[in-house]
Order: C-alpha cells, then sequence, then structure tokens
C-alpha cells in the first residue's frame, strides 16, 4: 500500500454502526467499510457544496417547507447531473487504489448506494441550516 493509500485510510473516521458481518454482499461491505467513512468525513464538504448549489439556484430551498427542502435535495442529486457528478467526484477522489478498481468493477450498483448515503447526510445537516447562516459563510 502507498503511502497516498494509508494517509486516506487513518483519515477516516470510525463508525461503530457500519457493522462488517461475514456472509455480507461485496456493495454492502463497500458500503459500510469505504463509503460511509469518507461521507462522514467529506461532511462539512458536502454541506458547503450543498450551500453553494442553492445560492447559485437562487436561494429558493431557504423558502421551502421541511417537507419541500427534502424534496428539493433529491431533485437537486437525482436530476441535476453536473451537482450529483460532483459529489461523487468528492466521495471518488477518497478512494485508495485498490477501493477505486473495486468500484469500477460495480459502479452503476455502487454509485446508487453512494448517492443515498450523501442523500441522507445532506438531509440531516442541511436541515439545520438557514439563510442567514449561508450568507456568513
Amino acid at each position: 500500500m502507498n503511502l497516498r493509500d494509508t494517509t486516506l485510510l487513518e483519515l477516516r473516521p470510525e463508525i461503530p454502526s457500519a457493522k462488517l458481518i461475514p456472509g455480507m454482499s461485496t456493495g454492502e461491505h463497500f458500503q459500510n467499510n469505504t463509503l460511509r467513512p469518507i461521507a462522514k468525513l467529506q461532511d462539512d464538504l458536502l454541506v458547503a457544496v450543498f450551500q453553494n448549489y442553492c445560492r447559485k439556484h437562487k436561494s429558493v430551498f431557504y423558502d421551502l417547507s421541511v417537507e419541500k427542502r427534502l424534496d428539493y435535495i433529491e431533485n437537486a442529486i437525482h436530476k441535476d447531473m453536473k451537482f450529483r457528478n460532483s459529489l461523487k467526484g468528492i466521495i471518488i477522489g477518497q478512494f485508495t487504489m485498490e477501493e477505486y478498481e473495486l468500484y469500477i468493477q460495480n459502479s452503476s450498483a455502487l454509485n446508487k448506494r453512494m448517492m443515498n448515503i450523501v442523500k441522507e447526510r445532506l438531509k440531516s445537516n442541511v436541515m439545520l441550516l438557514d439563510q442567514a447562516a449561508v450568507c456568513v459563510a
């Protein structure tokens, strides 16, 4: 393992609830061992990227009800391919070479898992923010 890979692995937070159980599918293993720790590590950046996305779209997000905000996050990730690809890059850029090799073998299924994790992280974090907090940033 090279220095980059070792350093990336050392940076990742531990997630006690992300259990690795024998017999678990490769996708589940990758999700719990790689995607969830990376998403947690990149949490602040993911939120900042979403805030910037909202600013670029006239901050309409902040005028929405809680339910509509959740829908907005879903739609932004599902329909805006440029935004979605940016989020994927934030996660994929933290892969080790071995993880990347595994990822490219099953990228479609792993992308779905990745985006679901990112969506849930944004939903749990962004709801705490208001427009005033964004304007200060």
